[in-house]
């Protein structure tokens, strides 16, 4: 097991992960293009939705490789672990919008595990993980979301608890 390994991929998958959450918060809807661009699938819902958005997609990328860059294992995978996990997050809001969940809703699992898995699968070697790393990785960032979501919520940067 290694534990700074374990720390450092948290920091940049809570980059990864709140960097569109603060924007959000600091820019409202201003620059806020879905990334969809709006348009509904045969199922007659939405691809994504409307809070998966090109900003949040370019400020996660941007805000993880600058953090990685400052934490050493450089832009480029931080901008891997941002892709990663906002590939992920994609992929939940996908699947959710096909089980006709609506945009921000609820899916405790669905709403960590892809966005987690993901980059730390993905960039193990670059982030020196072992499988036992990734997993605890993936455990610490489900409980840590829930709770940091649950505080985020309290101190109204986050619209929802979750």
């Amino acid at each position: 097991m290694h534990p700074l390994a374990i720390v450092q991929s948290l920091v940049l998958l809570t980059l990864a992960n709140g960097a569109p959450v603060v924007a959000k918060k600091i820019l409202g809807r201003r620059f806020a293009a879905p990334l969809d661009g709006g348009v509904r699938l045969f199922d007659g819902r939405p691809v994504f939705g409307p809070s998966k958005t090109v900003r949040g997609i370019l400020l996660s990328v941007l805000a993880t490789a600058a953090g990685a860059a400052l934490l050493g294992p450089g832009p480029g995978l931080g901008a891997l672990v941002a892709a990663a996990a906002m590939a992920g997050d994609l992929l939940s809001s996908f699947v959710k919008r096909r089980l006709a969940l609506v945009s921000s809703s609820r899916a405790v699992g669905l709403d960590q595990l892809p966005e987690s898995l993901l980059p730390l699968w993905l960039c193990r070697d670059g982030l020196a993980l072992a499988p036992l790393d990734i997993a605890l990785g993936v455990a610490l960032f489900f409980v840590g979301e829930i709770l940091l979501s649950r505080l985020l919520y309290k101190l109204h940067v986050r619209d929802e608890p979750y």
